[in-house]
């Protein structure tokens, strides 16, 4: 007869940014998923979608905890986190005694360290503009979570989590969990799959058949996310393979390449190779050295080309055509940016083009002005860097009203597909031959249900801009003609070389192209003995 066990499933899921964005605090997660003891068990998608579905499989004694995740943003307030992690904690007390606890974490979470913290300018307004901020002082969402759920529940009590494959791996997130697997696809499209391995894993440590231990190595390289695409040609679907080729050698459970969220401010960032063998800590250094040498020597392949926006527009104009991606990853509302850049919308609009655009940006104040005046109003608007106005100054638009709405839409894919999202009150506010989707908060990019949920047509323009540095890919497939990567101010750039951080010190690529001698960061596990 198989054996039974009592499992405590939960999540607390958040990308954080300590650069911009604006703080997230519980009405935040409340807008996309916060769901309470039996609510869980109604999770069919997602990471914590396919635990549930793993375990649904065996005579499993499934204890609900808590199950909060969210769009991106700035670093979560202390008073919201302090919240959520004692609600977890007492569903945790409620559940005891378990044999085992399942977390869905992202990984790149941060906390605010007192509710006084801010962002400051350290080296003035021009340096802001190019990326000259200091980082807000926050802490490792992700390593206190572990802690303390290891403090709960105790030593003889299994724990795996899943991550994004975009994690910040910590000494003490190694040390507290049994197991870590995270997402092997960028854009993301295994996040139930991986939900579904994290399950597997514990159920194998709880059935005697494998005794996780973990190293991972980390080369000293900090880059966006545009070219870290898993799939097809280039430099990092290369890491792709050659990490998840070890998973045919004996003794090795999980291989996980990560590239770390590079929007943090923590010591020993860096992208690599988690890997989980059967009780071989060694092994498992060995391993994961191997592939942080590699990612150390196609660092270069990782930097993107990228453009200003009058640039990338007189570059689109010589194509025929459309639609031409303008795809500003430095405002990404996915990487925790405030989304409420008009960087490109501005250039648009000063190209005096003669074809229709679209672009978007978040403003509350002006949304709330275009539904007050209604459709067909005409007027002059102040738009753009309210919410975070370190990046840029409002632009003045005089245009019309030409569309309003509630803001809510269906994601169509990507880790909410499914999912009902809100802007907040919308609006399309129309200047010249470009149509700006204002929008009053800020939400995650998959592929154009933003645009479409006001009856913005993207496959009958010339130009689109876009906030995600990646998954347009999937997204805009069989519709862009192009994409182009833009070079403007904001947290989330598609490179860091003009960022400053506090804790994580050089060398790092991309500041030093060269590092003549170095060394991989590397952890590994301390629960050898089980």
């Amino acid at each position: 007869m198989t054996t039974s066990f009592r499992i405590g499933v939960g999540s607390i899921f958040i990308e954080c940014n300590q650069f911009g964005g604006v703080p997230a605090d519980l009405p935040r997660f409340e807008q996309y998923e916060l769901r309470w003891q039996g609510q869980v068990l109604e999770i069919t998608d997602g990471a914590v979608g396919g635990m549930l579905s793993a375990l649904s499989d065996r005579q499993i004694d499934i204890q609900p905890l808590i199950v909060a995740s969210t769009c991106p943003s700035g670093p979560v307030t202390r008073e919201c986190y302090d919240q959520l992690k004692l609600e977890l904690l007492s569903a945790l007390a409620r559940s005891m005694p378990l044999d085992g606890v399942l977390l869905a974490l992202h990984g790149a979470g941060a906390v605010l360290e007192s509710s006084e913290a801010t962002v400051t300018v350290s080296q003035g307004a021009d340096a802001a503009v190019r990326g000259g901020i200091s980082p807000i002082d926050a802490f490792d969402l992700e390593a206190d979570l572990l802690r303390v759920v290891r403090a709960a529940v105790g030593n003889g009590v299994a724990i795996v989590a899943t991550l994004d494959m975009h994690a910040h791996i910590s000494e003490p997130m190694i040390r507290n969990a049994d197991a870590l697997v995270t997402w092997e696809t960028y854009p993301h499209c295994d996040v139930f799959e991986t939900g579904e391995r994290g399950a597997r894993m514990l159920l194998g440590i709880l059935d005697g058949e494998c005794r996780p231990t973990m190293a991972i190595a980390k080369a000293p390289v900090l880059v966006g996310g545009v070219l870290g695409h898993t799939e097809g040609e280039g430099a990092f679907p290369k890491l792709v393979r050659m990490t998840k080729e070890l998973m045919q050698l004996p003794g090795v459970l999980a291989t996980n390449l990560t590239m770390t969220h590079p929007y943090l401010d923590f010591p020993g960032m860096g992208g690599g190779a988690l890997v989980v063998t059967d009780n071989n800590v060694d092994r498992a250094v060995t391993l994961s050295c191997q592939i942080a040498q590699r990612f150390w020597e196609y660092r270069a392949e990782l930097e993107p080309v990228v453009f200003t926006p009058a640039e990338a527009i007189r570059e689109g104009l010589t194509i025929d055509d459309g639609p031409i991606l303008l795809v500003e990853t430095a405002d990404c509302a996915g990487g925790g940016a405030a989304g409420d850049s008009v960087a490109s919308i501005r250039a648009l609009i000063e190209a005096d083009l003669y074809q229709p655009s679209l672009g978007i940006v978040v403003d509350p104040k002006a949304a709330a002005w275009c539904h007050q005046a209604g459709v067909g109003t005409e007027g002059t608007l102040e738009v753009g860097h309210q919410l975070d106005p370190k990046w840029g100054s409002p632009a003045r638009f005089t245009g019309q009203v030409v569309g309003l709405s509630d803001g809510t839409f269906l994601y169509t894919g990507g880790i909410w597909k499914g999912t009902m999202a809100e802007m907040g009150l919308s609006a399309v506010f129309q200047v010249g031959q470009v149509q700006i989707l204002i929008a009053s908060r800020a939400t995650y990019d998959w592929a154009d249900e933003q645009y479409r949920s006001l009856a913005m047509d993207t496959r009958c323009v010339k130009f689109i801009v876009v906030k995600n540095p990646m998954n347009f890919r999937i997204g805009y497939a069989g519709v862009m003609r192009q994409a182009l990567i833009l070079d403007t101010p904001g947290p989330t750039p598609a490179t860091i070389r003009h960022f400053r951080y506090r804790r994580m010190r050089r060398p790092y690529f991309p500041v030093d192209a060269q590092i003549s001698m170095w060394e991989p960061h590397t952890l590994r596990s301390k629960l050898t003995e089980q």
